[in-house]
């Protein structure tokens, strides 16, 4: 059979929403507004013009811009010339852009106005030969020798007609690197959309949402959790660059979203900004977080003032595209603090270090097989061996699975705290320090000591209007805490450091307070 009959890949799904709901609203951005039509025959043309710059099959096109209705664009018309996706965190210096750029072999770099000036710094030396101006929501105009994202648009251009399969390699995912350099994840159309069958089912997107996309779109959850599955579906897109809680929570009110995403750092912002109370969210309907482990105390007040919301926690990682396992709406508080069950297209396991299931309640390492996984890291075999030891992907995480299979994440196997020769997850000190009132964010980290080899240390933001102490939070903690678990040194400070995904650097804090 021809395999053009039977393609499915990333741009496929476009075209096929265009031609469901050509008139609907699909993406609005500052004072951009398209149709699906209008999305469609914009990535066309971007495609075109692309193909025109010599962009073709397995090239290398990295993008280092916010959020944007052009990254979007972009990221459908790389697919529909089969060229491979590898957006890059713009949180990273120059020398660390630089070391993606080189690693992948990029050809062509995507930037907006803001981070020009960066990617072509980081870009010398490397194989860049193009640059791509990206408009945004705010104004700006690419710098000379840039190709005009709008420019290229306006030139009217047949779809190209390209070769593709699902087989394909479609993205190219930089993880953040902790201990060394970052590790390219490849991930096919196969994989990617496998992952968007999962999204759509559990986490139950769907047609009629008004979908706000406020989280970094280099980061594969808001990239391939909501706006990929939201394009399959044909949702109503709203995207913006600035996730501060004031612009979320207009952005809310004014166009009526019923669904977003966003770590539990930026829920947690939204419920302590002054707005929160006044803004209009009664088309609010699905609210889902992850990430990071949302705190039980967080989630219960959550649930207090969104009565009418019904919320999901999705986790995962980079490499499984990212989805691996679900918590529904209905077991949020029955499971509080649980990541959920396996999600559709996934199986999970808890582990061993002889790769043997571990006992209901004991520590292991979650695992997992899926369609949705990685087919491996890019020039890098002995992490690819590594990572599928045994048969299976090893995420990393520790987790503990109860008897009915939901599984609860205890820790990255690097945070965990090895103190006086005990283990100490840092999320169960954590989660005791959420029931203080006057925390609003805790961090919890291993700190070198010589009589404890690490001491349990609490880093803490408190509550605008309430007093503190160290000797308090301590003495709070050990009701509810083995002695050995609780803090023996409580840092107060005005904010936690967070990558753009609101991801909490504690290896950044580590570091500064070693």
């Amino acid at each position: 059979m021809n395999q053009m009959i039977a393609r499915q890949t990333l741009g496929d799904l476009l075209r096929r929403t265009a031609r469901r709901h050509p008139h609907k609203p699909a993406i609005l951005c500052g004072a951009v507004a398209w149709t699906y039509a209008e999305f469609d025959e914009v990535c066309n043309r971007l495609a075109a013009a692309l193909a025109g710059q010599g962009v073709g099959p397995g090239d290398r096109v990295a993008v280092l811009a916010r959020n944007s209705h052009a990254f979007a664009a972009l990221r459908f018309a790389a697919a529909r010339l089969g060229a491979v996706f590898v957006p890059i965190n713009f949180m990273l210096n120059a020398e660390d852009v630089r070391y993606i750029l080189d690693h992948c072999g990029a050809r062509m770099l995507a930037l907006d106005s803001g981070l020009a000036e960066l990617g072509r710094q980081a870009a010398a030396g490397t194989r860049v030969e193009r640059f791509l101006w990206l408009p945004s929501e705010e104004a700006g105009a690419p710098l000379p020798g840039m190709l005009d994202f709008e420019q290229l648009v306006r030139q009217e251009a047949p779809a190209p007609d390209v070769a593709l399969d699902g087989s394909m390699l479609a993205q190219i995912v930089y993880t953040s690197g902790t201990e060394s350099r970052p590790k390219g994840a490849m991930l096919t159309h196969q994989a990617v959309i496998s992952e968007y069958v999962t999204c759509l089912v559990d986490a139950e997107i769907a047609e009629g949402d008004c979908v706000l996309h406020a989280l970094p779109l280099y980061h594969c959850a808001q990239l391939d959790v909501f706006l990929g599955p939201c394009i399959y579906v044909g949702a109503t897109n709203h995207i913006t660059a600035r996730p501060t809680a004031d612009n979320l929570l207009a952005m809310m009110g004014r166009h009526g979203v019923t669904s977003f995403f966003a770590p539990p750092t930026v829920w947690i912002s939204l419920l302590r900004c002054p707005a929160f109370d006044a803004t209009d969210l009664s088309r609010l309907a699905k609210g889902y977080y992850g990430a990071s482990i949302m705190p039980v105390e967080v989630l219960k007040e959550l649930q207090q003032r969104l009565p009418k919301v019904r919320l999901w926690n999705l986790y995962g990682q980079t490499e499984i595209a990212p989805v691996a396992t679900v918590l529904k709406p209905e077991d949020q508080m029955r499971k509080a603090g649980s990541a959920g069950r396996a999600a559709l297209n996934v199986e999970t396991r808890i582990v061993d270090d002889a790769m043997r299931d571990v006992a209901v309640g004991q520590v292991g390492e979650i695992v997992h097989r899926s369609p949705q996984l990685l087919s491996g890291y890019y020039h890098d075999d002995d992490k690819t061996r590594a990572a599928f030891e045994g048969g299976w992907f090893h995420s990393g995480d520790l987790g503990t699975i109860d008897d009915e299979g939901y599984i609860t994440v205890v820790d990255r196997k690097k945070d965990m705290i090895k103190t006086g020769g005990e283990n100490v997850a840092s999320r169960e000190v954590e989660e005791a320090l959420y029931r203080i009132p006057g925390v609003s964010e805790v961090a919890v980290i291993g700190l070198p000591d010589p009589r404890w080899i690490e001491a349990v240390t609490a880093v803490v933001v408190r509550k605008p209007g309430h007093e503190l102490s160290e000797e308090s939070l301590i003495s709070a903690c050990r009701e509810h805490l083995a002695a050995f678990k609780t803090p023996k040194r409580v840092i107060f400070v005005d904010a936690l450091p967070k990558n753009p995904s609101g991801k909490l650097l504690k290896r950044e804090l580590r570091q500064r307070y070693a």
